[in-house]
């Protein structure tokens, strides 16, 4: 019987694609496509991440090359315009890296990507140095789990611990990642704690509570 993937760890890649400081620009866009991955980690040679080359990194050479040097520089950063230029991942990088540790949660990952706008983040430990890499894909990995798998957990680790002695049995009901709860319980001030905590197991789309008070 399986458990949510509650973080980083439980769903991360740990085979990764990286290059180092000095790699030339056309080995990166080759590791790129040889690996269709949108995102390479930059790696000292302790294997410490020291920033991420990303395919945003590499686009500023292709726009300037068709571009007006001076219109160019006018309408794009100044990071833009030196990256167009860069012929080594140390150049091509975006530094600090953004990254994560294998402890997070899911959330906190999510709530990183869509903060940096990145597809992909370096997972490290507290030294740096790469682990794994854990991407928008891996984090929604948890919505194939089985709905019966969902509903195992939810009565295991939710309803049995908050209504141990319910007035009727409650009915657990997942339906392609929603979850139906039906019954009479004793204590209602604790349903709405059971939806936060069914809504916040990983796999489930929604809720439907329809948990009633002994006395309703």
């Amino acid at each position: 019987m399986d458990s949510s993937p509650h973080r980083v760890s439980d769903v991360m890649t740990h085979a990764v694609v990286a290059v180092g400081r000095k790699a030339l620009f056309k080995d990166v866009v080759e590791r790129m496509e040889q690996w269709q991955v949108s995102a390479l980690p930059v790696l000292e040679g302790d294997g410490r991440v020291i920033g991420v080359v990303s395919e945003a990194d590499l686009l500023p050479k292709e726009e300037f090359r068709d571009s007006d040097p001076d219109r160019f520089t006018q309408l794009h950063r100044m990071s833009d315009l030196a990256k167009a230029g860069a012929v080594s991942a140390e150049e091509l990088m975006s530094t600090p890296a953004v990254t994560v540790h294998a402890d997070a949660t899911l959330a906190e990952a999510a709530r990183i990507m869509a903060m940096r706008h990145v597809k992909r983040l370096p997972v490290v430990n507290a030294e740096g140095v790469l682990e794994g890499v854990v991407s928008r894909g891996d984090l929604l990995q948890v919505f194939l789990r089985p709905d019966n798998h969902l509903a195992d957990e939810i009565r295991r680790d939710i309803v049995d611990v908050l209504f141990p002695a319910p007035v009727e049995p409650v009915h657990i009901m997942v339906t392609e990642g929603v979850a139906t709860l039906t019954g009479r319980v004793t204590d209602a001030a604790r349903i709405p704690l059971a939806v936060r905590l069914v809504r916040g197991v990983e796999g489930v789309v929604g809720v439907d509570c329809r948990l009633t008070a002994a006395d309703g």
